[in-house]
């Protein structure tokens, strides 16, 4: 499931890093998106682009249920109507007042958005927890330059580097940025996962110098 491909799902985020209550930018492969978690627990992908002046809804603010720009207040729902207008407080706002959308899942504790219609469910990676995500200034074939590894069809990039295996799952965010979420297995020890983000550092640092190289 390559990540820059139409009708497939897209790892934009870990869940332990959005909260309830809070918004955040994220990429997909056909443009930016606020990635927001309601104050319910709910996360949500909207366009990042209010309607009314273009403010980026990822700088917004979340109350409630519901998405707010912070620029001048429109709030939207989760199915991407404006809800409320605060110039206008008894003013229902007209269906057409609306921010697009995407599905949006949670798998294994990573956040999947949608591109497209998917016809499967994001992928469901057993045995494995994220630790954390980094952003490398590498393309994806610098970092499988810099692992000696290929991506599984699953998107999972193996790196062996210590006693426990290190699994790299990548997302293109541009030309030359690859953002990088960080499993380990489930049962790794602290002083493991450790050594796995370590690892993980040190595939990037090889990746930005092939990529400053050329080498990839």
């Amino acid at each position: 499931m390559p990540p820059d491909t139409t009708d497939c799902w897209t790892p934009v985020a870990l869940s332990a890093d959005l909260p309830s209550g809070t918004v955040m930018p994220a990429r997909t492969p056909v443009g930016s998106i606020a990635l927001w978690r309601s104050e319910a627990g709910r996360a949500s992908a909207s366009a990042d682009r209010c309607p009314h002046r273009g403010m980026r809804l990822s700088h917004g603010f979340v109350r409630g249920e519901a998405l707010s720009c912070i620029y001048h207040g429109w709030s939207y729902a989760q199915a991407g109507h404006c809800l409320r207008i605060p110039a206008h407080p008894g003013l229902i706002p007209p269906e057409t007042i609306r921010v697009a959308t995407q599905q949006v899942e949670e798998s294994g504790g990573v956040i999947w958005v949608a591109v497209g219609e998917p016809v499967d469910e994001p992928p469901r990676f057993q045995g494995l927890l994220p630790l954390r995500s980094l952003t490398a200034d590498a393309g994806i074939a610098a970092i499988e330059a810099a692992a000696g590894e290929k991506r599984s069809a699953d998107g999972l990039l193996r790196i062996a580097r210590h006693s426990k295996e290190t699994w790299l799952l990548l997302l293109a965010q541009a030309q030359s940025e690859t953002l990088i979420h960080v499993l380990v297995n489930d049962d790794a020890t602290p002083c493991e996962r450790i050594l796995a983000s370590h690892s993980a550092e040190t595939v990037r640092r090889m990746a930005e110098d092939f990529e400053t190289k050329g080498i990839a």
